[in-house]
């Protein structure tokens, strides 16, 4: 799916952010991959090239969808981005690792979150193909944090520094209720 890289003046979806109840709410598979699903997954392409994010699930900009969108080759035009439908993980290695995230639905807050370092997925493309792909490093990260999403679970919420993330909340301007600890 090539979409341009570059971001637009105006975003096409609205990307929600902490405090908004869409966000906790669970995805829901999808049946049938058309041209609708290939059209959203475009929409959240462009939505996070012009936020300048590498990953964004469709909870993320209001949709109930099992779909991720991802591109962590943001610089190059030909690294075509990956595109998950119903992804699930098959599994997950013992190995964790601890890496700084952030989100486009918590703008400006980063914070060590401990995952695990190498997953193995099954998901659908966006013609509808099942496949199955081995990630690690930031790929790995990426679609856990993303899949997150699918389940209404933000990356703040596996943060377990809490006071780093009281303060980087407050900071930010964000209320700390809206942080459900899922640890």
């Amino acid at each position: 799916m090539l979409v341009p890289k570059e971001p637009l003046e105006t975003s096409p979806l609205d990307i929600r952010t902490l405090g908004d109840d869409v966000l906790r709410q669970p995805a829901r598979r999808i049946g049938k991959v058309n041209e609708q699903v290939r059209d959203l997954a475009r929409d959240m392409l462009r939505s996070m090239y012009t936020a300048k994010g590498i990953g964004l699930a469709a909870p993320q900009v209001g949709v109930h969808q099992q779909l991720l969108v991802i591109d962590l080759d943001l610089e190059n035009s030909t690294t075509p981005p990956l595109v998950l439908i119903n992804p699930e993980i098959t599994l997950a290695s013992a190995g964790l690792e601890t890496y700084e995230e952030g989100c486009l639905s918590i703008p400006g807050v980063y914070l060590d979150v401990i995952r695990p370092s190498a997953i193995e997925l099954s998901y659908r493309d966006e013609m509808g193909r099942p496949k199955k792909m081995k990630a690690d490093g930031l790929m790995a990260r990426c679609i856990q944090h993303e899949m997150d999403h699918l389940k209404g679970v933000l990356f703040v919420d596996r943060v377990t520094d809490e006071a780093g993330l009281q303060k980087e909340l407050k900071e930010h301007g964000y209320q700390p209720q809206y942080v459900q600890s899922v640890s």
